[in-house]
């Protein structure tokens, strides 16, 4: 049966500020937790004034501290910008605090532009090529301490975080494969190389101490609401959040603004259909039709579905939707 769950990217909205995201996502992973869904990722990003969660293991253990059984993690780490035992500490720390509920997703983008990645790792020698050997060191710091071991991560020795790949093309699929990890594709923003992704994790997958068979976690978008013409008011907001990213001038989660799209030009309608391609947008029989689509398509094992909504309760209610339409228990 497939499972659902929620990434939260902490939004900040136009007129607001962290302070109130911090908030909102508490109250976001409440209700994950309280209709059904199965775990709570953040996602790292940096110098983009409308994403408030750059300290994510800090921001998770706020919502741990206000959450009690949903699982809880990174989706993700962008690993280049931190020396893997910072982040086995980290996590490791998580974990004693929360046990059993933590996860560790792995990116190998920076999560921002150049100027930042850079500021990010001035005082670090690896790069992305290291990616795959930062991983494994990882997997050493949680796994059992060897005797005669000289570094540990404490905490983190012995915890076994179980740790998730993601990826938005293929490099990550070849990677998750190899080690037996599971796979999450960033589908939410990066469709185009969804499916031959999939097939190369599936088909190259070897199992290993973590996972004896593949496992797929595929994101998608949700703009739920209670009436299609809602929904398609309220996704104006990612549009325009959409194209401002892509002009390289992001800013806070914008208003809704009715009839916004209509005047656009073929190239600015292009870059908004291409990042919403996997979209569940609509009343509540829209968004289960979408999103049955979407797990027929990709026979994903799980779905984590990333809402950027203005409206704080109208984001709530997205959830609710989805959580009732798609029966989450």
């Amino acid at each position: 049966m497939t499972k659902f769950s929620i990434l939260d990217l902490a939004p900040i909205t136009e007129g607001s500020d962290a302070a109130q995201s911090f908030q909102n996502s508490v109250e976001i992973a409440q209700q994950g937790e309280k209709l059904g869904f199965h775990r709570y990722w953040m996602a790292e990003h940096h110098n983009i004034p409308g994403i408030a969660s750059a300290a994510t293991a800090v921001l998770l253990s706020h919502v741990g501290a206000h959450t009690t059984s949903i699982r809880l993690g990174s989706g993700g780490v962008m690993l280049p910008n931190h020396a893997p035992l910072v982040i086995a500490e980290q996590f490791g720390t998580l974990a004693s605090l929360y046990p059993d509920r933590i996860d560790l997703g792995l990116g190998r983008a920076p999560g921002t532009d150049g100027l930042t990645a850079h500021a990010l790792r001035r005082n670090l020698t690896g790069d992305v090529d290291s990616f795959p050997s930062d991983v494994v060191e990882l997997q050493k710091y949680f796994a059992d301490p060897e005797p005669g071991q000289r570094l540990t991560a404490v905490p983190g020795a012995g915890l076994h975080v179980p740790l998730y790949i993601l990826g938005s093309s293929l490099y990550g699929a070849e990677l998750a494969a190899y080690l037996g990890l599971p796979y999450a594709f960033a589908s939410h923003f990066a469709p185009t190389h969804l499916h031959e992704a999939l097939h190369i994790y599936r088909r190259n997958f070897k199992p290993s101490m973590q996972l004896a068979e593949p496992y797929v976690i595929a994101a998608m978008n949700l703009q739920a609401a209670d009436s299609q013409q809602e929904a398609e008011i309220m996704s104006t907001s990612l549009m325009q959040g959409v194209l401002k990213l892509a002009m390289g001038t992001p800013v806070r989660l914008p208003a809704p603004v009715a009839g916004f799209g209509d005047d656009l030009g073929p190239q600015e309608k292009a870059a908004i259909s291409r990042f919403m391609t996997y979209t569940a947008l609509g009343g509540p029989n829209e968004v289960k039709t979408a999103i049955d689509g979407f797990i027929a398509e990709t026979k994903a094992d799980e779905i984590i579905l990333t809402a950027q909504i203005y409206n704080h309760a109208a984001r709530l209610r997205a959830f609710e939707i989805t959580a009732e339409v798609m029966e989450i228990r």
